[in-house]
Protein backbone atom coordinates (compact mmCIF):
# COMPACT_ATOMS: atom_id res chain seq x y z
CA UNK A 1 0.00 0.00 0.00
CA UNK A 2 2.57 2.41 0.70
CA UNK A 3 4.30 1.62 -2.63
CA UNK A 4 1.76 2.56 -4.10
CA UNK A 5 1.13 5.63 -2.67
CA UNK A 6 4.71 6.31 -3.64
CA UNK A 7 4.55 5.80 -7.06
CA UNK A 8 1.05 7.09 -7.55
CA UNK A 9 2.53 10.63 -5.77
CA UNK A 10 5.50 10.32 -8.61
CA UNK A 11 3.47 9.98 -11.89
CA UNK A 12 1.06 12.64 -10.41
CA UNK A 13 4.30 14.72 -10.15
CA UNK A 14 5.28 14.12 -13.26
CA UNK A 15 1.96 14.55 -15.34
CA UNK A 16 2.01 18.10 -13.24
CA UNK A 17 5.83 18.71 -14.76
CA UNK A 18 4.83 17.57 -18.23
CA UNK A 19 2.22 20.03 -17.94
CA UNK A 20 4.20 22.83 -16.97
CA UNK A 21 6.35 22.69 -19.38
CA UNK A 22 3.70 22.48 -22.17
CA UNK A 23 1.87 25.65 -20.30
CA UNK A 24 5.35 27.38 -20.53
CA UNK A 25 6.03 26.34 -24.35
CA UNK A 26 2.48 27.47 -24.98
CA UNK A 27 3.27 30.99 -23.32
CA UNK A 28 6.73 31.56 -24.96
CA UNK A 29 5.12 30.95 -28.54
CA UNK A 30 2.64 33.78 -28.29
CA UNK A 31 5.49 36.24 -28.04
CA UNK A 32 6.30 38.64 -30.66
CA UNK A 33 9.15 38.07 -32.76
CA UNK A 34 11.40 40.96 -33.75
CA UNK A 35 11.89 40.91 -37.65
CA UNK A 36 12.28 43.31 -40.55
CA UNK A 37 9.63 43.16 -43.15
CA UNK A 38 7.80 44.44 -46.49
CA UNK A 39 8.29 48.09 -46.45
CA UNK A 40 4.50 49.27 -46.31
CA UNK A 41 5.52 52.79 -47.30
CA UNK A 42 7.93 54.87 -49.77
CA UNK A 43 8.31 58.09 -47.63
CA UNK A 44 7.94 58.88 -43.51
CA UNK A 45 5.85 61.94 -42.77
CA UNK A 46 7.39 63.33 -39.60
CA UNK A 47 4.54 64.86 -37.99
CA UNK A 48 6.29 65.94 -34.65
CA UNK A 49 9.60 66.32 -33.51
CA UNK A 50 10.97 62.44 -33.43
CA UNK A 51 13.95 60.87 -32.04
CA UNK A 52 16.37 58.59 -33.77
CA UNK A 53 18.26 55.37 -32.64
CA UNK A 54 20.78 53.18 -34.09
CA UNK A 55 19.00 50.34 -33.96
CA UNK A 56 14.73 48.79 -33.90
CA UNK A 57 16.06 46.30 -31.07
CA UNK A 58 17.33 47.58 -27.64
CA UNK A 59 18.41 51.02 -29.95
CA UNK A 60 20.72 53.51 -28.48
CA UNK A 61 18.96 57.26 -29.28
CA UNK A 62 22.32 58.59 -31.71
CA UNK A 63 21.14 62.43 -30.57
CA UNK A 64 19.81 63.32 -33.79
CA UNK A 65 15.80 64.48 -33.72
CA UNK A 66 13.72 64.69 -37.34
CA UNK A 67 11.88 68.08 -37.52
CA UNK A 68 8.44 67.79 -37.76
CA UNK A 69 6.69 68.46 -41.16
CA UNK A 70 9.73 66.61 -43.01
CA UNK A 71 9.45 63.94 -45.48
CA UNK A 72 12.25 61.13 -45.51
CA UNK A 73 12.87 57.95 -47.79
CA UNK A 74 12.01 54.24 -45.90
CA UNK A 75 14.94 52.27 -46.65
CA UNK A 76 13.49 48.94 -44.31
CA UNK A 77 10.86 48.52 -41.90
CA UNK A 78 10.87 46.86 -39.11
CA UNK A 79 9.07 45.16 -35.50
CA UNK A 80 10.54 44.74 -32.61
CA UNK A 81 9.90 42.20 -30.14
CA UNK A 82 7.17 44.27 -28.45
CA UNK A 83 5.12 44.64 -31.97
CA UNK A 84 6.36 48.44 -31.96
CA UNK A 85 6.67 49.03 -36.09
CA UNK A 86 10.14 51.40 -36.99
CA UNK A 87 11.79 52.59 -40.25
CA UNK A 88 15.49 52.69 -41.43
CA UNK A 89 15.78 56.24 -42.81
CA UNK A 90 19.34 55.13 -44.02
CA UNK A 91 22.10 54.04 -42.62
CA UNK A 92 21.14 52.35 -39.74
CA UNK A 93 19.28 55.53 -38.42
CA UNK A 94 15.33 53.85 -37.18
CA UNK A 95 12.79 56.21 -36.18
CA UNK A 96 9.59 54.45 -33.89
CA UNK A 97 6.18 54.79 -36.22
CA UNK A 98 3.89 56.18 -33.19
CA UNK A 99 0.69 54.59 -33.55
CA UNK A 100 -1.28 57.83 -34.23
CA UNK A 101 0.73 58.66 -37.12
CA UNK A 102 0.94 54.86 -38.38
CA UNK A 103 -2.20 55.25 -41.09
CA UNK A 104 -1.10 58.82 -42.43
CA UNK A 105 2.77 56.66 -43.38
CA UNK A 106 1.29 53.82 -44.81
CA UNK A 107 -0.78 56.26 -47.31
CA UNK A 108 1.70 58.76 -48.27
CA UNK A 109 -0.15 61.04 -51.27
CA UNK A 110 0.81 60.33 -54.23
CA UNK A 111 2.34 63.48 -54.75
CA UNK A 112 5.01 62.71 -52.25
CA UNK A 113 5.85 59.14 -53.49
CA UNK A 114 6.06 60.58 -57.43
CA UNK A 115 8.36 63.46 -55.98
CA UNK A 116 10.84 61.00 -53.93
CA UNK A 117 10.66 58.64 -56.90
CA UNK A 118 12.35 61.65 -59.12
CA UNK A 119 14.93 62.58 -56.43
CA UNK A 120 15.89 58.85 -56.57
CA UNK A 121 15.66 57.79 -59.87
CA UNK A 122 16.94 60.64 -61.83
CA UNK A 123 20.08 60.55 -64.03
CA UNK A 124 22.33 63.42 -63.82
CA UNK A 125 24.19 64.42 -67.10
CA UNK A 126 26.24 67.58 -64.96
CA UNK A 127 26.09 68.92 -61.88
CA UNK A 128 27.94 71.94 -60.03
CA UNK A 129 27.68 72.22 -56.36
CA UNK A 130 26.85 75.42 -54.55
CA UNK A 131 29.10 74.50 -51.68
CA UNK A 132 32.11 77.01 -51.20
CA UNK A 133 34.49 78.07 -48.73
CA UNK A 134 33.71 75.86 -45.08
CA UNK A 135 31.32 74.42 -46.52
CA UNK A 136 33.35 72.90 -49.35
CA UNK A 137 36.01 72.40 -46.67
CA UNK A 138 33.64 70.20 -44.27
CA UNK A 139 32.15 68.27 -47.90
CA UNK A 140 34.90 67.37 -49.23
CA UNK A 141 36.20 66.15 -45.06
CA UNK A 142 32.99 63.80 -44.74
CA UNK A 143 33.92 62.54 -48.31
CA UNK A 144 37.27 61.61 -47.18
CA UNK A 145 36.18 60.14 -43.63
CA UNK A 146 33.88 58.19 -45.83
CA UNK A 147 35.55 56.82 -48.85
CA UNK A 148 38.90 59.02 -49.33
CA UNK A 149 37.51 60.98 -52.40
CA UNK A 150 36.80 57.79 -54.25
CA UNK A 151 33.78 57.78 -56.50
CA UNK A 152 34.19 54.27 -57.18
CA UNK A 153 34.31 53.06 -53.43
CA UNK A 154 31.47 50.02 -52.59
CA UNK A 155 30.88 49.21 -48.46
CA UNK A 156 27.68 46.59 -48.93
CA UNK A 157 24.54 48.83 -50.00
CA UNK A 158 26.57 52.11 -49.78
CA UNK A 159 28.18 53.17 -52.87
CA UNK A 160 30.31 56.23 -53.97
CA UNK A 161 32.36 59.45 -52.62
CA UNK A 162 29.99 60.15 -49.88
CA UNK A 163 29.01 56.37 -49.47
CA UNK A 164 25.17 57.00 -50.36
CA UNK A 165 22.68 53.85 -49.88
CA UNK A 166 22.29 52.88 -53.90
CA UNK A 167 18.46 53.54 -52.92
CA UNK A 168 19.21 56.82 -52.56
CA UNK A 169 21.11 56.95 -56.21
CA UNK A 170 18.72 54.64 -58.03
CA UNK A 171 21.35 53.15 -60.40
CA UNK A 172 22.64 56.29 -61.31
CA UNK A 173 26.42 56.15 -59.86
CA UNK A 174 27.76 58.65 -61.92
CA UNK A 175 30.15 61.75 -59.98
CA UNK A 176 27.37 64.27 -60.67
CA UNK A 177 24.36 62.27 -59.31
CA UNK A 178 26.81 61.40 -56.41
CA UNK A 179 27.40 65.03 -55.89
CA UNK A 180 23.70 66.49 -56.25
CA UNK A 181 22.20 63.96 -53.92
CA UNK A 182 25.00 63.89 -51.16
CA UNK A 183 24.31 67.78 -51.36
CA UNK A 184 20.41 67.09 -51.24
CA UNK A 185 20.28 64.73 -48.40
CA UNK A 186 23.04 67.04 -46.20
CA UNK A 187 20.83 69.81 -47.04
CA UNK A 188 17.52 68.45 -46.44
CA UNK A 189 18.68 66.20 -43.06
CA UNK A 190 21.32 69.07 -41.75
CA UNK A 191 20.91 72.39 -43.29
CA UNK A 192 24.60 72.84 -44.19
CA UNK A 193 27.73 70.43 -44.66
CA UNK A 194 29.43 72.44 -41.58
CA UNK A 195 26.82 70.97 -39.57
CA UNK A 196 26.79 67.49 -41.30
CA UNK A 197 30.45 67.38 -40.30
CA UNK A 198 29.89 68.35 -36.72
CA UNK A 199 27.28 65.41 -36.51
CA UNK A 200 30.13 63.26 -38.48
CA UNK A 201 32.63 64.09 -35.88
CA UNK A 202 30.49 63.13 -32.35
CA UNK A 203 28.60 60.06 -34.13
CA UNK A 204 31.23 58.64 -36.28
CA UNK A 205 28.37 59.11 -39.34
CA UNK A 206 26.24 61.37 -41.06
Amino acid sequence: MKLKSILTKTIAVAALSVAGIVTINSTNSNKAQAAIVQNDAATYRVTKSTIVYNNYENGVATGQVLAANTNWKVIKTAYDNQGNKWYDLGKNQWVKVETTTSTTTASTTQSNQTSTTSYATSTTSSYTSTATGSEASAKAWIANQESGGSYSARNGQYIGKYQLSASYLGGDYSAANQEKVADQYVYSRYGSWVNAKSFWQAHGWY
